[in-house]
């Protein structure tokens, strides 16, 4: 048996209609407050027999029960799995419309293992087959069937009974490396991306052609938010089409698997493009850190050739006219008068661009605003690196020490919204402790943490980097236990083109 590491969620707070948002404003479809859990997981002995499993419901679906049948065969693992006392999955929000079955590996890998179909009696039946080995299982609602990492909302886990048959091993996985599902919508002014609840009630075939349909259209929306119209036509447009046709198919009453089919391949399809999406927008925003990266150099490397050619020159100067002080005047017997060497003119230095090291005025009032804002939410100096905001040491729990509180987590969720509406920022994050002797791991697991946050808050990954440097950089003596709290931190370091590269209480000065 294995331990691993998850989130379950605990508590809704948010609602699923948002109204009013600029399109700029990503929403989450819902929001969750989570807490860690551990789930179970087996290494099921390969063609060791059937052995059976429970499943039992998190807080947020407490009544919730079931069973599985799980053998390891050749080349496979098959589940047969029963659940019981499903509500529909619309009371977490109605923009969740089905749950999905997923397996997790020890290390942490989602496997959708496939949609669970909740019949009138709020029961399930899912037959399926993995190609893992260990693993353990949940059941998530979803706004579609085809999702590819698992959302927040956990209804239900495996529980290992005294039979299970499986070798029986401890092991932690990093939170981290279980991602979540990222279904984020933009809304348009004052138009709610809820559906209508029919109020006639239809045969079961319609109502799946229905909810097929419902889910392809949210996949669809989800997508078009991530910027698959812009970074995945051509997936993007084929599941419009294939959307379109379920859509005309169901207006024109045909049959309920042709609609069924033509949704799903609709929900498919956009979830690919979500995908390719994420993955050509983050190359994208790393081509645009690169560029930025060796502007920022080149424009330092002009400006230190600029002043070392300069004070050469003030140099040479100095040596010149020490030269000439020094040296004795000849006596000249001669009527003509005494031609004395005029001194050289004084050397001036060369000027230097000082648009390039000032800041404009949308810099100046981005800088500005931005400072106020985050000044609001932690710590935050303006220096010439950037704006520096401080995760301070209480802000982590204290046993683990690179686990951040509630506290933290709001606060950097709230960074997160600030920054990600300005792209062309980027954000260093380095992380620092004491001098104890692990203090770079310490730092280095800190800083991924406070990584971690920020981008599953909505910071793009490619604008985020984390690193650990120790006690390199120590605020205060470590020979006082207040010394060593305040070198225990994590400091981000924001910066880009739109708020310059000055601080705005600095200035440039004249080389002479």
């Amino acid at each position: 048996m294995r331990s691993l590491s998850i989130w379950c969620a605990v508590a809704a707070t948010g609602s699923a209609i948002v109204w009013g948002q600029s399109p700029a404003d990503p929403q989450p479809i819902y929001r969750v407050t989570v807490v860690s859990r551990t789930l179970q997981a087996v290494n099921y002995e390969h063609r060791g027999g059937p052995t059976m499993i429970d499943f039992n419901g998190t807080v947020l679906l407490p009544h919730s029960k079931g069973q599985a049948m799980i053998e390891s065969k050749r080349g496979r693992v098959t589940i047969d799995a029963k659940l019981e006392h499903l509500d529909a999955p619309t009371v977490f929000g109605t923009e969740y419309l089905t749950y999905v079955l997923w397996a997790i590996s020890p290390e942490g890998r989602a496997r959708n293992l496939g949609e669970v179909l909740v019949d009138s009696s709020n029961k399930a039946h899912i037959s399926v087959t993995t190609d893992l080995q260990a693993f353990g299982m949940i059941v998530t609602a979803e706004p579609y069937y085809s999702v590819t990492t698992p959302s927040d909302v956990v209804v239900m886990e495996n529980v290992i009974r005294p039979d299970t048959i499986g070798m029986r091993e401890v092991i932690s996985a990093r939170y981290d490396l279980l991602p979540r599902g990222g279904y984020v919508m933009n809304l348009r002014q004052n138009q709610p991306v809820t559906m209508a609840a029919e109020g006639r009630k239809l045969p079961y075939d319609q109502y799946e052609a229905l909810l097929e349909v419902y889910q392809a259209q949210n996949a669809v929306q989800i997508a078009d938010s991530m910027g698959a119209r812009q970074f995945a036509p051509d997936a993007f447009n084929k599941a419009i089409a294939l959307l379109d046709n379920a859509r005309a198919a169901q207006s024109r009453g045909q049959d309920s698997h042709m609609v069924v089919s033509l949704a799903r391949e609709a929900a498919q399809t956009a979830e690919d493009a979500r995908v390719i999406a994420l993955t050509r927008r983050d190359q994208q925003q790393r081509q645009v850190q690169q560029s930025q990266d060796q502007s920022r150099i080149r424009a330092q490397a002009d400006f230190e050739a600029v002043q070392a050619q300069a004070l050469a020159q003030q140099r040479e100067a100095e040596r010149e006219q020490a030269q000439a002080d020094a040296a004795p005047t000849p006596a000249v017997e001669s009527d003509q008068p005494i031609q004395r060497t005029q001194p050289p003119p004084p050397v001036t230095a060369q000027p230097v661009e000082r648009a390039r090291f000032e800041l404009s005025g949308d810099q100046r009032r981005t800088r500005a605003e931005l400072l106020a804002q985050l000044t609001s939410t932690l710590d935050t100096r303006d220096t010439p690196r950037g704006l520096v905001v401080t995760v301070t040491d209480p802000l982590f729990e204290s046993e683990s020490g690179d686990v951040l509180r509630p506290a933290a987590t709001e606060r950097l969720m709230r960074i997160a919204s600030i920054v990600k509406t300005h792209p062309d920022l980027v954000i260093r994050v380095e992380g620092f402790t004491d001098d104890r002797e692990s203090g770079h791991e310490l730092s280095r697991r800190r800083a991924e943490a406070v990584r971690a946050t920020l981008t599953r808050y909505g910071v793009a990954p490619g604008s985020v980097i984390a690193v650990g440097l120790g006690n390199s950089r120590p605020l205060e003596s470590n020979t006082t236990t207040a010394g060593r709290a305040l070198n225990r931190r994590v400091e981000l370091e924001i910066s880009g083109p739109g708020i310059g590269n000055m601080a705005l209480w600095d200035r440039t000065y004249s080389l002479r």
